[in-house]
């Protein structure tokens, strides 16, 4: 084996930087001459006929050298020499970046291979007591550098799956994605409080119980710093706030809201109390109070002192350019649960979150769980290849202009819209409206009703591709959304044609629409969880009561909310879907951490980018019904 290795490294070239070695190796002290060129090895180059030279004297590239006495063999000196080398070769390259680990095994193997070169060298091995020393000397040499190329092999990958880590993808138009930090695994899992609904003893007295844990019971050993990051779209809190963080939100600016809205609420010392001015639509002001309530058993004592108005209706009221100008008073903090580009009202999460009795739709955590088992009924590939609409057209002019793009004997838009009937459907034990039943097709439509709808979540986490008409408004989440990634953008104005192009597309682009609908079931069932929820909510209250100037009281004619107070008067579904979203107890985690606000070119690069993209589909769209109407 010895042979074969010394046969097939004798025809190598030296290593280029042999120069640089040597010279290395006389600075360390050895005594014996410099390396030559061929370490020993006298060097032959072919004779060029056209090279000068003197009558009967030979060529200097062919004139012998002379053979140093020490070049005949390589003393054991040396060879420890060379073996230092290739330590402080290494030492030179393994302080390196991550993603260099291949360099640095490179210059390792060719340190390696010249010392082998140098070894196995005929001229060294002249008898057997020196073969028996060489051979220790190489035993030696293998062994510490098969350890040292384990420990350098350790090394680059401990560093290269560190560079590998998960981190948020992000290009060069969405640079401005908050880097999320994951959540903190407790070392010793406790054991959680559960605390269940005390009917028996509010039922005589009419009073909230007092035995619910005053404070937060964290798991021990966590700090709220390692708390995880919380999604991009909580940035827009910051947002939402912006135009009382010069002034703060005086007692006046709060009693200016009441105008429109439907309660106050008070929270003083971790309890909530409820003035109730006009009662909402359905059990929108029911549900959303039960909402706050399981906020406040989730995290008890950490929600502070505040009061504000709530209105449950869809239509955002507090109109921007009323507040503008040098005299203009603060706009009053006015609590709903959408917005638009021209109102100042801050958006809250929907009372849909935790059930809607009136049309049989669960609470969002065990529903996004039916969804999500939904998903795996029909795969993808295997959906109806159609657009697919049902709802209530009353209530908006745009949805009964949708009502056009049907299938009739004329025309196929490629598009399937139903009617919703919530009557009959109550009827008949809503048995054709469960939403974990509609995902079964490859393209969904989302268009809005009066206002926003609470619609669009249960659409975006169908694995669908979502074609959402061009919207007016948004809720708490939805500005995290992006077209062309999260969802397919559609005319308003044109909405058969967007809706005939966006199937035809998407039919023949079936992996891209896929991972579309994919990224936005994604979006939809991990950070819409109702931990996030609560989250959102809490960094939401707790933002806002830091820009109050006034102590909090508790209002004269307030009645004490808690969830026996509501839970044990309920019948039916309220108490039903009251009981299946029941926060059970204290978190035993801190809420995640708020990203910090947008700056102006963060913002602007954000809105930028969805009008490009949607532009974008615009220009596809066209040329589409250009090259149709051609042919």
């Amino acid at each position: 084996m010895l042979d074969l290795f010394r046969q097939g490294e004798t025809n190598r070239k030296p290593p280029r930087n042999w120069k640089g070695i040597a010279s290395r190796a006389t600075d360390w002290g050895a005594r014996s001459p410099p390396l030559g060129p061929a370490f020993g090895q006298q060097p032959t180059h072919p004779v060029r006929a056209s090279s000068p030279q003197s009558k009967g004297e030979p060529s200097s590239r062919n004139r012998p050298l002379k053979r140093h006495p020490a070049r005949t063999r390589i003393s054991p000196l040396r060879v420890l020499l060379l073996f230092k080398l290739q330590l402080e070769e290494r030492k030179i390259s393994s302080p390196r970046p991550a993603g260099t680990g291949q360099l640095q095994r490179k210059r390792v193997w060719r340190s390696r291979r010249m010392i082998m070169w140098v070894l196995f060298r005929k001229p060294f091995i002249k008898s057997p007591a020196r073969s028996s020393a060489v051979f220790l000397v190489v035993t030696f040499l293998l062994v510490s550098a098969f350890l040292s190329t384990r420990l350098l092999d350790s090394s680059s990958s401990s560093s290269s799956s560190i560079s590998a880590a998960p981190r948020s993808i992000v290009n060069i138009a969405t640079s401005h994605v908050y880097p999320r930090k994951p959540p903190a695994i407790p070392e010793k899992p406790r054991k959680r409080i559960e605390i269940p609904l005390d009917c028996a003893s509010y039922s005589p007295n009419r009073t909230c119980p007092s035995n619910y844990p005053a404070s937060l019971r964290p798991e021990q050993g966590l700090d709220p710093s390692s708390a995880a990051s919380c999604p991009e779209y909580f940035r827009w809190i910051h947002e939402d706030l912006k135009p009382w963080v010069r002034t703060g939100i005086t007692r006046d600016a709060v009693e200016r809201a009441r105008r429109t809205a439907n309660f106050r609420l008070a929270i003083v010392g971790g309890r909530a109390y409820v003035e109730t001015y006009q009662k909402s639509f359905q059990t929108r002001d029911v549900f959303t109070l039960w909402g706050i309530l399981q906020l406040l058993r989730r995290y008890p004592g950490q929600v502070p002192d505040l009061e504000l108005m709530f209105d449950c209706v869809d239509w955002p009221v507090i109109h921007s350019r009323l507040y503008r100008g040098p005299n203009a008073t603060s706009p009053p903090p006015l609590f709903r649960y959408c917005g638009d580009d021209a109102t100042l009202d801050i958006v809250f999460p929907d009372w849909s979150f935790w059930g809607w009795p009136e049309v049989n739709i669960k609470p969002w955590e065990s529903l996004s769980r039916h969804l999500k088992e939904g998903n795996k009924r029909v795969k993808w590939m295997d959906r109806e290849p159609h657009a697919y609409w049902k709802g209530n057209p009353a209530v908006a002019a745009t949805r009964q202009d949708l009502l056009r793009c049907n299938v009739s004997d004329k025309q196929d838009w490629n598009a399937r819209v139903f009617a919703q009937d919530w009557i009959r459907e109550s009827q008949q034990g809503y048995k054709k409206s469960d939403l974990a039943n509609q995902c079964i097709h490859r393209y969904k439509i989302y268009i809005e009703g009066s206002a926003w709808s609470v619609s669009e979540k249960y659409i975006l986490a169908c694995d669908s591709v979502t074609f959402v008409v061009k919207p007016h408004y948004y809720d708490f989440f939805t500005r995290g959304l992006m077209p062309v990634h999260h969802y397919w953008p559609i005319r308003e104005d044109d909405k058969c044609r967007s809706i005939k192009f966006a199937v035809d597309w998407g039919n023949s682009h079936k992996q891209k629409a896929q991972a579309l609908g994919k990224a936005a079931s994604t979006f939809v069932l991990e950070d819409l969880r109702m931990d996030f929820v609560y989250d959102y909510m809490f960094h939401l209250l707790n933002e806002y009561a830091k820009l109050l100037r006034f102590k909090p009281v508790v209002p004269k004619n307030a009645v004490e909310f808690c969830s026996e107070h509501m839970a044990c008067q309920a019948n039916g579904l309220e108490k039903k879907f009251m009981e299946e979203s029941l926060v059970k107890g204290p978190a035993d985690t801190y809420p995640c951490k708020l990203p910090p606000p947008y700056d102006a070119p963060s913002l602007y690069a954000i809105r930028r980018r969805k009008e490009n993209s949607v532009k974008q589909v615009e220009i596809w769209e066209n040329k589409y019904w250009d090259g149709r109407n051609k042919s």
